[in-house]
């Protein structure tokens, strides 16, 4: 009936989030209010509930209310500046509820390089001046920069010179970066430049622009963003062929207090190796795209070069036709084996010809990892939501 009276009736509802009030508060003062004020609170909250468990009409109710707010003036200390303080208070509320989605259950992540590609995307970017493609129009480039991630940087010279230094970014305000290009006599500066822009757009010093030419025409494509499921591996161990996300604390080589983002590969006390053809083995036993979660790794045609980078995994042999004569030290033929240690996780990037990754530095413990790529949420792309794996 409580229910039934609190979704129809307005005045049974402001009774009974008046009277929440005053008993918040009372709790609140305590310290601060005298026996007689707080006896006083309780009682007419009390009475309160009383008219409204009766099943009191609409006019005794007000009346009720009316009483209420009477005692609770009388008794109640006002809060000084208490508009700041109620704002302070749901700021505060709605950060604690964020902190704790993003610690237990959903943290946001960034794809920062292109070693998972082509399940998941980190910066890329297309040289205009060498595609002929023209740049859109103001609505097209906010179209493309709100939910395509895409950002363009057109640069033409004001005058002829070369190229005579450049500045690294530098932040200036909080998110604010500044870079600045000089050519000849004439300081061109950037706000918030996409990363690594001067080389994105292959430019060096000593490099000479007449009057009017492109100093720099380019397309840059955010990297995928998207949420780390930290809540299922509270339940559950991570699963070969999973994509994780997890700490670089303590790996020997690595940039600490990082995290980086590959896919499971090698389990604890596993014998894992790479053959020259380009598929791993686990303990002697062969992964083919009918292996779970290996589907997309080992579908693309080896014979076509275009789609090689992205084919199964490289050991040092494979990558020295690449020109990548550094590739694989742990692994660099078929013939080489690594044991993974107890309660130790061996990770491969998918496109494993432009990944640092497990090859180089080992195994890691599995306390280090934090969650499973769960969600990308920005920017909408063929990638976009659940469907990665």
């Amino acid at each position: 009936m409580f229910i039934v009276r609190w979704l129809i009736s307005r005045t049974f509802r402001q009774a009974v989030d008046f009277r929440r009030q005053v008993r918040r508060y009372a709790k609140a003062q305590e310290d601060l209010l005298e026996d007689k004020n707080l006896t006083a609170l309780h009682e007419a909250c009390d009475s309160m509930d009383k008219v409204l468990d009766s099943g009191a009409d609409r006019k005794a109710i007000n009346e009720e209310l009316s009483r209420l707010e009477k005692v609770a003036n009388e008794n109640i200390r006002p809060y000084p500046n208490s508009g700041t303080r109620e704002n302070i208070d749901v700021i505060l509320v709605a950060v604690a509820v964020a902190f704790g989605v993003r610690t237990f259950f959903l943290q946001p992540f960034k794809i920062p390089t292109g070693s998972m590609q082509p399940t998941l995307y980190g910066i890329t970017h297309e040289d205009l001046k060498e595609s002929g493609e023209e740049i859109p129009g103001g609505v097209g480039r906010f179209v493309d920069r709100c939910f395509r991630g895409i950002k363009y940087v057109h640069l033409k010279a004001e005058e002829s010179g070369t190229i005579e230094g450049a500045t690294e970014p530098k932040t200036v305000f909080p998110l604010v970066k500044k870079q600045t290009l000089t050519v000849g006599s004439k300081t061109y500066t950037f706000w918030n430049p996409p990363e690594n822009l001067l080389s994105r757009a292959g430019l060096y010093p000593g490099q000479h622009f007449k009057a009017g030419d492109d100093i720099i025409k380019l397309k840059v494509v955010s990297g995928d963003h998207l949420f780390v499921n930290r809540f299922t591996y509270n339940w559950r161990p991570p699963r070969r062929g999973e994509i994780i996300v997890f700490k670089t604390e303590g790996i020997e080589g690595l940039q600490q207090d990082q995290f980086y983002i590959k896919r499971l590969v090698g389990m604890p006390d596993e014998q894992i190796s790479i053959g020259n053809d380009q598929h791993v083995r686990i303990n002697g036993d062969r992964l083919t795209a009918a292996t779970g979660r290996f589907e997309n790794v080992y579908t693309f045609d080896p014979d076509t070069y275009e789609l090689n980078t992205y084919y199964g995994h490289v050991n040092g042999v494979i990558g020295s036709q690449f020109q990548r004569g550094n590739l694989s030290p742990l692994l660099y033929n078929e013939a080489d084996t690594f044991h993974i240690k107890k309660d130790h996780y061996f990770v491969l990037g998918d496109n494993t010809l432009n990944s640092k990754d497990s090859r180089d530095w080992g195994d890691f413990p599995k306390k280090n990892v934090i969650g499973q790529s769960a969600f990308v949420y920005w920017p909408i792309s063929e990638r976009f939501g659940w469907s990665h794996r």
